[in-house]
């Protein structure tokens, strides 16, 4: 069964895209916060996005831009819904990296009909299962992580803070960066929570072998085999788990 993610923060029309949608056999998944779509994107790894432009927090544009941008969600076919119907923002739209766009008020036939178009087009969705690092692997299906045949119970924070690493082996990410993907814009947190949360992650990651979460003197973290910086990390582990 095909998931389709609706991310429209005005409620009616978005529990009518749902009646429609399961009436046609698809599971529906409905994320009313520009916000919080991202992460539920990653989350569920839906089949197909109907994604409103105008969402409160952050654009319809800008959602379609951070989703492309990421590996293992970039293939996700996006129909733009807007009431916007200038060429200019059609081409602004698509130009984002939508595969479709359809303009309110619209019927709700041509948007099935849309659905099931880009659901054949999209070729078979190239969607990672799993990131692998050295002798790391992180299943992405089952939000488990192990270390050879060892498996590594984490947290939730520090599930998605080893899933950014992962992602890009060697490249080296901020404390305000790993904040802004991992705890959100919303959520208010110091920077030293990074450091707290990166020592449970290697307390739990190297019972098993080395330690390849690098520490960068002044900069952040990145997962790599290189030897880490010198640096103090904090000893307390007060701050919460979210």
């Amino acid at each position: 069964m095909a998931l389709v993610m609706v991310i429209e923060d005005e409620e009616a029309l978005a529990l009518l895209l749902k009646y429609n949608l399961e009436k046609e056999g698809y599971e529906v998944v409905w994320e009313p916060r520009g916000n919080k779509a991202l992460a539920e994107i990653e989350r569920h790894c839906p089949s197909v996005i109907l994604l409103d432009w105008m969402l409160p927090e952050i654009s319809g544009v800008e959602i379609c831009k951070l989703v492309r941008s990421k590996p293992d969600i970039k293939n996700i076919p996006i129909i733009m819904l807007t009431a916007k119907g200038e060429e200019e923002d059609k081409v602004k739209g698509l130009s984002a990296g939508a595969d479709d766009y359809v303009t309110k008020p619209f019927s709700v036939p041509e948007l099935m009909a849309r659905v099931k178009a880009n659901l054949r087009r999209a070729p078979e969705l190239i969607k990672q299962k799993e990131f692998v690092f050295e002798d790391i692997r992180m299943d992405l299906v089952e939000k488990k992580v192990f270390r050879g045949e060892n498996y590594i119970h984490l947290g939730p924070t520090e599930f998605r803070l080893l899933k950014m690493l992962m992602e890009t082996p060697g490249k080296v990410f901020s404390r305000e960066i790993l904040l802004k993907t991992v705890w959100g814009d919303n959520i208010y947190v110091e920077s030293r929570t990074v450091d707290v949360h990166i020592r449970r992650l290697r307390k739990s990651l190297n019972q098993y072998g080395p330690d390849y979460i690098r520490t960068v003197r002044a900069t952040g973290y990145s997962i790599d085999t290189k030897p880490s910086d010198a640096e103090e990390e904090p000893t307390s582990e007060t701050e919460e788990e979210e």
